[in-house]
């Protein structure tokens, strides 16, 4: 069966469940999460999302994201992701959230209230290779530059999230 997300308000109220790529087709405002996850040097955690992936194949982006299950926290969805994705568990805490729109180039849009998290870990993760191609460490200063000079590198909601919360993920 496929994965169901949850719809909801701008307020993040649940207004019902929907298939995630009918949800994806129609743009519809959905519940979603993204997980940075820092180490003891103040570097960010990268994934390069899997070849395999149906959208955005190979670009690089925050730790980990995905989609709340119905009746699940943010917390617990984080947690659960990071381990699915990454292979490792950790704290994480809820920093903030916003919504954004990102159309993509193949019909699909992400229209999400996003929920982003912070952890912090300082181990090789043990990377799930259907979800995740690599994975490299790189200060915010870091990232901002090379995002700045190959942004076709980079997810389009990572860059998104990051424009709006590097001030949020610096001070976090």
């Amino acid at each position: 069966m496929e994965e169901q997300v949850v719809l909801v308000d701008e307020k993040d109220n649940p207004i019902g469940l929907m298939p995630k790529m009918e949800a994806h087709e129609k743009a519809l405002l959905h519940r979603a999460f993204s997980v940075f996850v820092f180490n003891k040097k103040g570097e960010l955690m990268l994934q390069q999302r899997a070849a395999s992936k149906y959208h955005s194949p190979l670009l690089w982006t925050n730790t980990c994201c995905s989609h709340q299950r119905d009746g699940e926290t943010n917390l617990a969805a984080g947690k659960r992701r990071l381990e699915e994705e990454m292979g490792f568990v950790t704290e994480i805490k809820e920093v903030f959230s916003f919504i954004y729109k990102a159309p993509f180039d193949n019909g699909l849009t992400e229209h999400e209230l996003d929920h982003v998290m912070i952890g912090y870990y300082n181990d090789a993760p043990k990377i799930n290779k259907e979800e995740v191609e690599a994975y490299k460490w790189m200060t915010l200063i870091d990232v901002k530059k090379d995002m700045t000079e190959n942004p076709q590198e980079y997810t389009e909601w990572f860059k998104i999230i990051f424009d709006k919360s590097f001030e949020k993920l610096t001070n976090a």
